[in-house]
């Protein structure tokens, strides 16, 4: 029975109590709008208690399962309000990630393949997860949680495709082209010790120009007791890495990396705000065993997106994320 029919029906109809399905269900209708509200306005939820608009924005795309949730509730009530109501939050989720459901243009004219892909500490396969990465034939490759025993490994592996590459600290960067000027950016954590260092920076030089490339492990998040969300040290550093794009003086910049949250976090503004992200699909790339949320990423200056997308599974947790880039 189609739903108009259905709901005509349920208006004609009365319960034990005398009321039409207009009368019930207000309550369902009520969280309907709520969910609605919360999907296009995320930043009216409050950091003050626990990160939770944060945690809000990090699992934002997975509010559209109230949807149906919602829907099943209504037609076990027979409210007609709530499933009228269901309309407001279906549009706005489609409004905000429709467009990531349509297929990729793999074709799309590219200046530059880049690859970002976090290879885990505990990765039980370097030289799998180096195979793997080499076959996509990408122009800049950015790896974080490179361990001093694995780091030869890709060293071999990768050095055939990418004869250029630099490493501080646990991140590292492959190139086809020249690498200059590499160095560390700081973006450890005031309370974090003084041996951690994830960031890193590069000129990258192209036959079309020089390219600022950063390189960018932010700490990790924790959500746990009394604190909720806790991610006072990954804003902290996406601060400092914001104050190092906004000074890089190359107008082209490639920033790729684990931010440790997706991208409508209100904590990674200070990174947001001054690149586009490539982020076509949804590209979940964590955990890679059933990928949740997309947290790793490729972002850009002067360089247009055309294209991205997540590779297979490696020994990794995470999946690498690929993109192609115009200039």
């Amino acid at each position: 029975m189609r739903l108009p029919r259905l709901i005509g029906r349920w208006r004609r109809d009365r319960d034990v109590q005398g009321r039409t399905s207009w009368a019930h269900g207000r309550v369902l209708a009520s969280v309907a709008v709520l969910v609605a509200v919360l999907l296009a306005f995320p930043g009216v939820v409050p950091n003050t208690l626990g990160n939770l608009g944060s945690l809000l924005e990090t699992f934002l795309p997975w509010g559209g399962l109230a949807v149906p949730v919602l829907m099943v509730l209504a037609l076990l009530r027979r409210s007609a309000i709530a499933m009228v109501s269901l309309v407001l939050p279906a549009a706005v989720w489609a409004g905000l990630f429709g467009e990531r459901l349509l297929p990729a243009d793999q074709g799309a004219a590219h200046d530059l393949t880049v690859l970002q892909h976090n290879v885990s500490d505990e990765n039980p396969d370097p030289e799998g997860t180096a195979r793997t990465l080499a076959q996509v034939g990408a122009d800049l490759i950015a790896l974080e949680e490179l361990m001093p025993g694995a780091l030869p490994v890709y060293e071999a592996v990768l050095a055939p495709g990418l004869p250029h590459h630099a490493v501080v600290g646990t991140v590292g960067l492959w190139s086809r082209y020249p690498l200059e000027d590499s160095g560390p950016v700081d973006i450890r954590p005031a309370d974090v010790g003084g041996d951690w260092s994830r960031g890193l920076r590069s000129t990258m030089r192209t036959p079309s120009g020089d390219v600022a490339v950063y390189v960018a492990h932010l700490p990790s998040v924790r959500i746990r007791l009394p604190d909720g969300f806790d991610s006072r040290w990954r804003d902290e550093s996406a601060a400092a890495l914001g104050a190092a794009i906004a000074a890089e003086e190359l107008d082209t910049v490639v920033l790729l990396g684990d931010f440790n949250s997706t991208l409508d976090d209100r904590g990674l503004a200070p990174v947001t705000s001054r690149l586009a992200p490539a982020e076509e699909g949804f590209g979940f790339s964590w955990p890679a065993a059933f990928p949740i949320a997309r947290i790793d990423h490729v972002m850009t200056r002067a360089a247009i997106p055309v294209t991205t997308w997540t590779l297979p599974a490696t020994g990794s947790d995470h999946l690498a994320v690929a993109a192609r880039l115009e200039r």
